[in-house]
């Protein structure tokens, strides 16, 4: 059919021209909306600035074809052929492009907002500065594709095909990239915040001064990944694979990276304040040096050779143990587990139940802290149920005060004065933030009538290099079976006991591995 006739046709009302060979035709800025062009071959025709909304395209061979600025919204182009065709500039808003084979098609600053790309094959395509926004990839094939400052935001990209791809500057907040397929991609500077990685394979990626603020790559593959000058702060890494990545100069602060392999990783001047030292792989971690400030400005940086690097990570999870002279009923153990929850809502040092194992003569109270600079602070709020918790509490601080006047009398070393200057300063910390702490906020009125917080008490920190330090023992810990009877006539009050301190070595190198 000629080109005049298809268009006398379409003016007199005709829609339906499935199968047409139009190949070559020049029908740039014309009308055809809501034609069926369906198995119609356009090859190498022109249809520039075309009206094209709603047409039904579906296997039409569009290859070499001319679409730049034409309105393709809410066509149907499932299954269409669009190889080396050029849609720069079209609005494809909506469209429906399921399955559309489109390598080395030219989509520069086109509009391709809600569209349905599901398992388009997009080989080397140009989407340079595209709209994308909310569209559906999942399964596509982007792989060496340029999608270089491309708005992305929210789109679906499950299982998609991105090796190689050229993706830097482009904003993928919110994006959906799960088993995604990225390696060799180059990220760089782009926009991931939000984003959804799980899985997600990204070996040997650039990820360069990347934002990948609160995005999750749990179970996610970055070995040989660049993410120097990354930001990666409140991201979920746990169990991700960082072997050989460059962590150099990273934001990871509040990063939860529990399980995850960093073996031979590069973080020599990453941000790692309130991050866990525990739980991870570091054989081999190349850190010089470390920034622990908590707005990861430099103000407390920490310089490590490789045997204090290896010493800063570690695979134990400090504790908190609270043994107690009774048998837990269920009374004590609601009233306990309530007033943990009150202080879980303002300390996420909290978050995680207690471990209770309960015998017929004690009771074991186990907490798992996040890291060894929480300890103190925790301990201080976990022994608040207690009746001698006020006496637990005041002994902390005196450890914490007779390190800071004794601790100097004992060393000799240049190098050991200034580890003393570093546990001072967090000492100074630890006071302060106890300092703000409100026992009263947190405790019922219960909890003074229930024999079991009156009960003897023991308790001991352990820090992630697995050193424990029993900073309390009440004078009649595990002695009310010993004594016959003689228990049930004590006073129901406990009598303040003098603090037995541990050497002051022993307390100093506690503190050290724990701070240092």
């Amino acid at each position: 059919m000629e080109v005049e006739e298809f268009l006398n046709k379409y003016s007199q009302g005709v829609r339906d021209f499935t199968g047409i060979n139009l190949t070559e035709a020049n029908l740039s800025g014309i009308n055809l909306s809501g034609a069926n062009l369906s198995e119609a071959n356009l090859s190498i025709s022109n249809l520039s600035g075309a009206n094209l909304s709603k047409v039904n395209f579906y296997q039409a061979k569009l290859n070499v074809a001319r679409l730049s600025g034409a309105n393709l919204s809410q066509a149907n182009l499932s299954g269409a052929i669009l190889n080396v065709a050029n849609l720069a500039r079209a609005d494809l808003r909506e469209a429906d492009l399921f399955q559309a084979a489109m390598i080395r098609t030219e989509l520069i600053r086109a509009e391709l907002s809600s569209a349905n790309l599901t398992e388009a094959n997009l080989t080397g395509a140009d989407l340079g500065e595209a709209r994308l926004r909310l569209a559906n990839l999942r399964g596509a094939n982007l792989s060496e594709a340029n999608l270089r400052g491309t708005s992305l935001t929210g789109a679906n990209l499950q299982q998609a095909n991105l090796h190689g791809a050229e993706l830097s500057r482009a904003d993928l907040s919110g994006t959906d990239l799960r088993g995604a397929e990225l390696r060799q991609a180059n990220l760089g500077m782009a926009n991931l915040t939000g984003a959804d990685l799980r899985g997600a394979n990204l070996r040997w990626a650039d990820l360069s001064g990347v934002n990948l603020r609160w995005a999750n790559l749990s179970e996610a593959k970055l070995s040989g990944a660049n993410l120097s000058g990354a930001d990666l702060s409140n991201a979920n890494l746990m169990n991700t694979s960082l072997v050989h990545t460059d962590l150099s100069q990273a934001n990871l602060i509040q990063v939860d990276w529990i399980g995850a392999d960093l073996t031979g990783a590069n973080l020599t001047g990453a941000k790692l304040y309130a991050v866990s030292r525990f739980g991870i792989k570091s054989e081999g971690i190349n850190c010089e040096w470390v920034d622990l400030s908590p707005e990861g400005d430099r103000s407390q940086i920490y310089r490590l050779n490789a045997e204090e690097a290896s010493k800063f990570f570690h695979q134990t999870s400090p504790t908190i143990r609270i043994t107690v002279d009774a048998s837990l009923d269920q009374e004590a153990n609601f009233n306990l587990a309530a007033t943990y929850y009150q202080i879980a809502k303002e300390y996420s040092s909290f978050a995680r139940p207690a471990n209770i194992e309960v015998g017929e003569r004690k009771t074991t109270i186990i907490l798992r802290i996040d890291s060894d600079e929480q300890l103190f602070v925790s301990a201080y709020l976990a022994v608040c149920p207690f009746e001698n918790g006020k006496n637990i509490q005041e002994n902390l601080i005196l450890i914490l005060r007779l390190i800071q006047k004794q601790a100097g009398d004992y060393l000799l070393l240049e190098s050991e004065r200034i580890e003393l200057e570093k546990i001072n300063n967090h000492i100074n910390q630890t006071i302060e933030s106890i300092n703000k702490i409100n026992p009263r906020n947190y405790l019922s009125k219960n909890l003074s009538q229930i024999e079991f917080f009156k009960a003897p008490t023991q308790i001991t920190l352990t820090n992630s290099s697995e050193q424990a330090l029993n900073i309390y023992q009440d004078l009649n810990f595990g002695k009310r079976f010993v004594m016959n009877n003689v228990w049930e006539t004590l006073p129901d009050k406990i009598p303040d006991t003098k603090l037995v301190l541990p050497p002051l070595n022993l307390i100093f190198d506690f503190l050290r591995n724990s701070y240092l």
